[in-house]
């Protein structure tokens, strides 16, 4: 192993879970849910027209997203807490349970604000799928096995990537939009029932006196983190930045920030307890996780816009061009354990990321207006390389803790994740509609589109490729200095060799 180690243990109270020998349904439980929460977004996306054709709300529709994303992101550590405290299985089968309720009703809303209503209530379900399935895989698998349950959940988000946009608008074009909630239920119902009968979670011993889950914390977490992505996906869109509405969330998330620092630092059992930041392991892997999330906005938010508006291609192709990352990703993790095994977790990572910054940093070097391969040999590239970054710090910050730290821990990492995302979107969406508006001359982006909505003719669509080529090259040169500030992170946090734990836990 290319780092050797032992953490301290936590006072939890929780023993580690016996691996049992039959656990092909349990993977394939897991699997299945977490293709609910990948496909979600992807196949939702598709059908927007039609959604919006039918119960109208074009102003809010983006609430089907972000409405689904706050969900998930707040949730993530409150359900992490929870499983190191009552047990995976629980916190599973009550994530699988909201996330089919919250499908059925949204098969079944009557409006706009009704569906964004109820993507909340799915976002509820996907917060605890998320984090509790990559923790159970973690529990079910010693580490040398651990990459290969990774690499396969890998494979479903990469395949729900390719397939989503798809299914979604087969569905939306020959059936009816509200299917692509309805087409959950059989597939959460299966892997419902196969996390019930076959998941069984060793008997813990009792603690003397039960930890209590620290309630006022987790609503100051849920409270703050609402405040501040709200803030973030809505700000430069819904309202200007120096609005009222904007200054008052951001200021809001502040205070709460603050309060949520107070209580958690006083409570027995915080949800987010002090020592995610105080490891030097852990809070390296959020902070460089962090900035991974930060980095992916510029390729699949960014990207297709370029591939239609630069290039000239189809949604189809557009979509392939992004697609190709999704390809190349699973199969760097899986055969990732052959470099870490030899060099170590941090290298490995540094490695990945490193090589992530360069490919980054060459696409505002493409040619203009380029062919289509170019920037999809870059995409293949970059999830290779992405790969190489992200399943080693996974793994080997999972294999720090024992049972009892493990669902903290993991939410805490895909939490930063998320943030890292959102965090992301309103930075680059900025600094592109500042590139706009300045390239096109127009007071704002509203009075540049009626402008070249007007008579201009070829050189009005030239300007605006330009403008959209320009925007989409700043925006990859702030990833690529975020997958910067990750290395910096790499080489001076984080450790020479993560402290894996060798008892097995």
């Amino acid at each position: 192993m290319g780092s050797t180690g032992r953490t301290h243990e936590s006072s939890g109270t929780a023993a580690a879970p016996a691996r049992p020998a039959g656990r092909r349904p349990v993977v394939a439980a897991l699997m299945l849910g977490m293709g609910l929460a990948a496909l979600d977004g992807t196949v939702v996306s598709t059908a927007v027209p039609q959604i919006v054709g039918d119960l109208g709300g074009f102003a809010v529709f983006s609430w089907l997203f972000s409405g689904y994303l706050l969900a998930v992101t707040v949730t993530l550590p409150v359900y992490g807490k929870l499983s190191d405290t009552y047990g995976r299985k629980p916190v599973l089968v009550a994530g699988i349970v909201l996330f089919l309720v919250g499908s059925l009703l949204c098969a079944f809303a009557w409006n706009m604000a009704s569906l964004i209503a109820f993507r909340v209530v799915q976002g509820l379900g996907g917060g605890a799928l998320q984090g509790t399935v990559q923790t159970i895989a973690a529990d079910l698998y010693p580490l040398k096995e651990r990459p290969r349950i990774q690499a396969r959940l890998s494979t479903v988000w990469a395949t729900s990537a390719v397939a989503g946009p798809a299914v979604g608008g087969l569905l939306a074009a020959y059936a009816d939009w509200r299917w692509i909630f309805l087409i959950n239920l059989p597939v959460g119902a299966v892997a419902l029932w196969l996390v019930v009968k076959h998941f069984t979670e060793p008997s813990r011993p009792r603690p003397e006196v039960r930890a209590r889950l620290d309630w006022p914390g987790a609503l100051l977490v849920f409270m703050a983190t609402a405040l501040l992505l709200t803030a973030l996906v809505q700000g430069g869109i819904a309202w200007p930045w120096g609005s009222a509405p904007s200054l008052a969330l951001l200021g809001g998330s502040a205070v709460l920030i603050a309060a949520t620092v107070f209580v958690e630092r006083r409570a027995a059992e915080p949800i987010i307890p002090g020592w995610v930041w105080r490891r030097r392991t852990i809070a390296a892997v959020n902070l460089a996780l962090g900035a991974l999330g930060l980095l992916m906005v510029a390729p699949t938010v960014f990207l297709p816009t370029y591939a239609q508006s630069v290039l000239g291609l189809g949604p189809v192709a557009a979509g392939f061009v992004l697609s190709v990352m999704t390809l190349s990703w699973p199969v760097s993790a899986a055969l990732s354990q052959h470099v870490y095994n030899r060099i170590g977790f941090r290298w490995t990572a540094v490695i990945g990321i490193g090589c992530a910054l360069l490919i980054l940093a060459a696409f505002p070097l493409l040619p203009y207006p380029g062919a289509a391969w170019q920037p999809a040999l870059l995409m293949l590239l970059l999830g290779a390389a992405l790969g190489l970054f992200q399943l080693p710090l996974i793994v080997g910050v999972q294999s720090t803790v024992g049972w009892s730290e493990r669902g903290t821990t993991t939410a805490s990492v895909l939490f930063c994740r998320q943030v890292g995302q959102s965090l992301g979107a309103a930075l680059f969406g900025a600094v592109a509609n500042a590139v706009l508006v300045s390239r096109l001359g127009g007071g704002d982006l509203d009075s540049v589109a009626r402008t070249l909505d007007g008579p201009g003719g070829t050189a009005g669509a030239d300007t605006l490729r330009r403008a959209v080529d320009a925007a989409v090259d700043h925006v990859y040169a702030g990833a690529a200095a975020a997958a910067g500030l990750a290395l910096l992170v790499l080489l001076f946090v984080a450790p020479k060799r993560f402290p894996v734990r060798t008892d097995g836990d």
